[in-house]
C-alpha cells in the first residue's frame, strides 16, 4: 500500500455531494408545488362529488315530500360521502319549500384553494363557474 501523494483516495469529494444536494433541492422544489395543487384538486373533486350527491338527495326528498324544506340536518346528508370531502370542507345547506342551496366551503388545508365556496341550487346552477371548479 502506498501511502501520501500517490495513493488514490476512493470515495466522493464534498463538491460532489454537495452538487448531488443541490439537484436534489431544484427537483423538490419544483414537484412539491406540483404534488400540492394536484391533492388539492383531488380534494376539490371530493368535495364537490359530496355537494352533488347531497343536492340528489334533496332532490329525493322533494319527489316524496314536495318540499325541500323536510329534509335531514346536513350531517345526516353528509353521511354517504368521502372522508376526505368532511376532513377538507365545511357542507351547509339552506332549505325553503321549493329551493336549496347546498355549500362546501373549504377549510384547513384546502383553504387556500382558488376556487373557493362550491354551491349547487335547487336549478343545478354551480358557482364558481369557473372551469376546473367542478
Amino acid at each position: 500500500m502506498k501511502s501520501g501523494r500517490g495513493a488514490r483516495e476512493s470515495g466522493f469529494s464534498l463538491i460532489e455531494l454537495m452538487v448531488v444536494v443541490a439537484i436534489l433541492a431544484i427537483l423538490a422544489s419544483i414537484a412539491l408545488p406540483s404534488y400540492n395543487e394536484h391533492m388539492r384538486k383531488a380534494r376539490r373533486a371530493a368535495g364537490a362529488a359530496c355537494a352533488a350527491a347531497v343536492a340528489q338527495r334533496l332532490e329525493r326528498v322533494y319527489t316524496t315530500d314536495l318540499s325541500y324544506a323536510a329534509a335531514p340536518d346536513i350531517a345526516t346528508l353528509t353521511a354517504s360521502c368521502d372522508s376526505d370531502a368532511l376532513l377538507y370542507y365545511t357542507f351547509s345547506r339552506n332549505a325553503a319549500a321549493r329551493t336549496y342551496t347546498v355549500s362546501a366551503a373549504p377549510k384547513g388545508k384546502q383553504s387556500g384553494d382558488s376556487c373557493g365556496t362550491l354551491s349547487i341550487n335547487q336549478l343545478g346552477v354551480k358557482s364558481p363557474s369557473s372551469p376546473g371548479c367542478w
